[in-house]
Parts: structure tokens; sequence; C-alpha cells
């Protein structure tokens, strides 16, 4: 198991050494001009080719990827154009909010998703079934910004029940136990909309390949024994059915973390998400590299997450 981990995680280098190259390349291709945002529309041309130099943007693409990436081994990611703050400084600040949002959400997709599609499966053919199957198309299909809204305007401003956006609420001297309480109650709208894609997509992976397991030999002996339906379900059936689930599983990673974007904007929750979009609309070249380079590391992490479980789940992956 362990020449297997690291046989992946080297095959890995090379793969996000082409990854950087397209990050710094495509950013290089995009409309638009970093210097617009941060130079006065009054400064002479010989003061701009001045500032150029001294950013370096004025050597050869090859020579400014290379520095790009030694500035990154060494944990610089650059500084923001317009602040000047460290970019590695900005992402840390917003990582624990992603990571509280994305945690939340990743539970709920698999607490609910699993159980819905054991049940879907066992129920086959019968209108539980049916309406979990429309349940998990509307899941897929509806846009996250419409079913965000959505929420927002039922929940919270009919209903009441949930403040309509943030992490915590604005003024209020929250410790302990309601502090916590109050966090609860800001994520349950953003993880709940970040997570129904998800849901709805183990939901089906777990029915289609519950109803494989359940037609094998074996199952059908195990039922013949005279077993509890519980017992062959979850004992026998259920562990092989999750192995292509477990696809799933590291995929949702990378997912939780881009569909991210979308709902924190909404939401206005305070994360990398926010940042992302601001980033764009401000130019700042700098921070979108680095976000997709971390993004970009969280799917090679989730791949690699997904292979380790593979193994695990069958050893003969291993050889």
């Amino acid at each position: 198991m362990k020449k297997y981990v690291i046989k992946r995680i080297l095959q890995s280098i090379p793969i996000l050494f082409g990854i950087t190259i397209m990050t710094f390349f495509i950013m290089q291709l995009a409309p638009g001009n970093p210097m617009e945002t941060m130079i006065n529309p009054k400064i002479s041309p010989a003061e701009m080719q001045k500032m150029r130099d001294s950013l370096g943007l004025n050597e050869p693409l090859y020579v400014q990827y290379l520095t790009w990436i030694k500035e990154i081994l060494q944990g610089n990611l650059g500084y923001t154009v317009k602040t000047g703050q460290p970019v590695a400084h900005l992402i840390m600040e917003r990582l624990p909010a992603t990571l509280l949002l994305t945690g939340c959400a990743f539970v709920m997709a698999f607490v609910i998703g699993i159980p819905l599609g054991v049940y879907s499966a066992t129920h086959r053919y019968k209108l539980q079934d049916y309406v979990l199957t429309v349940f998990s198309f509307i899941g897929i299909s509806i846009p996250s910004f419409f079913l965000g809204l959505g929420m927002i305007f039922f929940f919270a401003l009919k209903l009441g029940w949930l403040p309509t956006s943030g992490m915590v609420s604005i003024g209020a001297d929250y410790k302990g136990m309601a502090l916590i309480i109050d966090y609860l109650k800001h994520v349950i709208m953003p993880a709940t909309v970040l997570a129904m894609p998800t849901i709805a997509v183990v939901m089906r992976f777990t029915r289609s390949s519950m109803l494989e397991v359940l037609s094998q030999d074996y199952i059908r002996t195990a039922d013949a024994k005279g077993l509890k339906k519980s017992v062959v379900y979850l004992k026998h059936a259920l562990r092989n059915a999750l192995i292509p689930v477990i696809t799933i599983f590291g995929l949702s990673i990378p997912f939780l973390f881009g569909g991210a974007y979308i709902t924190e904007y909404i939401f206005n929750w305070p994360g990398m998400g926010s940042l992302g979009i601001q980033s764009i609309v401000a130019r700042e070249y700098p921070v979108i590299m680095a976000l997709n380079l971390f993004t970009s590391i969280l799917v090679m992490s989730g791949n690699l997450i997904a292979d380790i479980m593979y193994a695990w789940a069958d050893p003969r992956i291993r050889y």
C-alpha cells in the first residue's frame, strides 16, 4: 500500500507542473492588463515603462514563468495589484470560512445521499423510488444561484428562521454554545445549496450500484439463509456498492470548492469563493492564479484520496 501511494504522488508531480504552465500562460492571454487598475491615466509612457521594468513585466514570458515558480516554491504567491497585500496571507484569512462551508456541505452530501440511494434501491419501482428520482433530477438540474435566492426569500425573508447572509450576526457578542448556534444558523442555507448537486449525484450512484450488487448470487444466498433484510443490505451489499461511490467521494472535494464561488457570493460568505469573484472583477491576476493553483492541488488531492480508498476497498487495485 505504501509503494502504491508513493507511486501515485510521484505521478502527480509532472501533472502539477503542467497545470502551473497552463495557469500562467492562460492568464497571459486574458484581456486587459493589471497595470491598468493601478496606474494613473495621466502617467507618462516613460514612467509606465519604468514601472513595468520594476515589476518584471517586460521580461520574456518564460523568464516571468520561472520567476513565478521560484517564488511559489519559496512560499510566496505574490502580492495584490491594488493594495500590495501578500496573496498567501489573503487566502489564509479566507480559508477557514471556506473550509467550514465546504466541510458542512461535504458531510451533508454523503450522510444524506448514501442512505437515500440505499432506500431508493431497496424500494425499486415503488412510489418512494419515483419521488427520490424526481428529487435527484431537480437537485442536479436546479442552478445554485436560483436555489440560493429562493431559500433566502422563503426561509429568511418570509419565515424569518435563518439569517440572509454573512457568517456571524453583526454586532452580536455571542460566546460558547450561543456562538456555535449562530454559526450553524448562518451555514445551513449556503451549505445546503452547495451540497444539493452532490447529494443528488451520490444518491443516483448509490442506487445504481446497490441494484447491481443486489442482483448478485451471494446476496440471494444470504437472503435465502433467512438473514434480516437490514443485515443483507448494510453488511453484505452496501460495502461492495460503495466502491463506485468512492469516485464521487474524491472528486466532490474540488467540485465543492469550485461551487463555493457562486454560493459564497450569493450569501456574502467571507471565504475564498467570494475572494475569487472579487479578484476576477478587479483583475487581481496574482490572486486568480494562486486560487487556480490551489484548486488544481485540491483536484489532484481528491483523485489521490479516491485512489487510496479504491486500494483499501479492493486490494487487487494495488497490483
